[in-house]
């Protein structure tokens, strides 16, 4: 059997810096790359279980947040297969913003979604409307290359619906019975999935984990098994779980110790990190910008 290409990259959760290990990759090594970036909430992100957590730390302006992901975004680009994608998760803080500096990398042609995780949690406002949703951009290497598996759920809103005797859904038209799709109708990109509650089994106290609901959509929609799926921004760990689950090849990275053993723990490897101390986001600043930056669009 011959072996899988760009095989001595899968299976492993490394703690660096992302920039510095993606300038190692080769081209066109990722069959998927997703990223949960910092959100830009100019926080350091904890938990009740997790005092650790990660910097999120920036000054006011956006321009350092946006030089310190579109670096890393470039990178990305590169080491995407013709046929991958790149699915990048924010919030309202700055999905925005980075949604520009992704079209001048991957080209406006190769956008194919905005995605709506629409979610319940607790916390609501007198001033606006509840905040009560992320955003993911996926975008193409190259659009009509790329890999895209259609996928359904949820149930077909119409009245009058009945099912034949091997139970496929119809509608009876004065044509003649009108059959649905068994499986449900072709999903959209506004996703209702459950947020992970404070007692969910897979929770791992990390703080903004997302669930394995969600990264399993994904996956299942833009790779294929055995497909390289990478996560630069890995925290708990969630999307190598679900790439793992499905089929598919993995691998990791973070900046913070802590993140990369649960990672490691929920990957069945080795938790023993050797990493120089972790700098914060103002610390890095200077370094960031001296790594030759080409800046926002």
């Amino acid at each position: 059997m011959n072996p899988k290409p760009h095989a001595h990259l899968a299976g492993t959760v490394a703690n660096r810096d992302n920039l510095d290990l993606l300038r190692e990759f080769p081209d066109a090594c990722c069959d998927l790359v997703y990223v949960d970036p910092p959100f830009w909430t100019r926080k350091r992100r904890t938990s009740a279980q997790s005092t650790n957590g990660y910097d999120d730390r920036w000054p006011e302006d956006i321009a350092e947040y946006l030089d310190y992901l579109t670096v890393r975004l470039r990178e990305m680009h590169r080491v995407l297969a013709d046929h991958g994608s790149l699915c990048v998760h924010l919030d309202w803080r700055a999905v925005h913003y980075v949604k520009v500096s992704l079209d001048g990398i991957f080209s406006r042609d190769n956008f194919l979604n905005e995605i709506i995780w629409t979610y319940r949690t607790g916390g609501v406002s007198k001033q606006w409307f509840g905040r009560k949703h992320d955003t993911i951009l996926l975008y193409a290497k190259h659009r009509g290359r790329h890999t895209f598996n259609v996928r359904r759920d949820g149930a077909f809103r119409t009245e009058g619906l009945n099912y034949d005797d091997q139970g496929r859904p119809y509608k009876s038209t004065k044509n003649g019975p009108l059959y649905f799709h068994p499986d449900g109708p072709v999903m959209t990109d506004v996703w209702d999935i459950p947020f992970l509650s404070t007692v969910a089994a897979e929770r791992t106290g990390y703080p903004t984990q997302k669930p394995l609901a969600l990264l399993d959509r994904i996956i299942r929609a833009v790779s294929n098994p055995d497909d390289l799926v990478a996560d630069f921004f890995c925290g708990s760990g969630t999307a190598l779980v679900a790439a793992e689950r499905l089929g598919r090849r993995w691998t990791g990275c973070d900046i913070e110790p802590e993140a990369v053993a649960i990672s490691r723990a929920r990957m069945g490897l080795s938790d023993a990190i050797h990493a120089a101390p972790t700098p914060t986001a103002l610390d890095a600043s200077t370094a960031r910008l001296s790594e030759g930056n080409t800046g926002s669009t």
